[in-house]
């Protein structure tokens, strides 16, 4: 058995990042996105304190970090979050241990709610989430064009039972 450890996602982490990424971009059940973006896109756009990565001794297995919602101040205390797993390392825990981390991190910042979309298809991250406590908000229909097909989208969020 091997040890999983989740740490703060690093710059020097940022080939494996965008690898893991690219792959989930790829099966085609984890974003409108096709493409990953640079390193100084995805660092612009993600907050620097909840960032974390996954690994396995040297072997770096998934990634967790969220974006503000919102510049607006009333939604300060709301972040969307994406969450990928190296396909090798599925079913491991990694997604779990990740969402973990992430939910210390921003409750200890005093973010109250977490956010996600996933595709209706994407069941794996679906029972992800719910496991982690979060909810369906609902379902927006045919919200985009993916692949030449339209796509809905689940809205998932989890709420701080530690900040009122």
């Amino acid at each position: 058995m091997t040890d999983i450890t989740v740490r703060p996602m690093a710059a020097g982490d940022a080939e494996r990042v965008l690898t893991i990424y690219q792959a989930g971009l790829d099966d085609g059940q984890a974003s409108f996105e096709t493409d990953a973006p640079t390193w100084a896109t995805f660092d612009a756009a993600k907050l620097p304190a909840h960032r974390f990565v996954a690994v396995d001794g040297d072997d770096l297995l998934g990634w967790i970090a969220v974006s503000p919602t919102s510049t607006r101040a009333v939604y300060a205390g709301v972040v969307e979050h994406s969450v990928y797993v190296d396909p090798v390392a599925q079913g491991r825990g990694v997604g779990r241990l990740l969402l973990d981390a992430v939910i210390a991190s921003t409750e200890a910042a005093g973010i109250w709610t977490i956010q996600s979309g996933v595709f209706p298809e994407n069941a794996a991250s679906l029972a992800l989430h719910r496991r982690a406590g979060f909810r369906i908000v609902g379902t927006r229909e045919r919200v985009g064009r993916h692949h030449g097909r339209w796509r809905d989208v689940v809205l998932l969020e989890r709420r701080s039972p530690a900040i009122t």
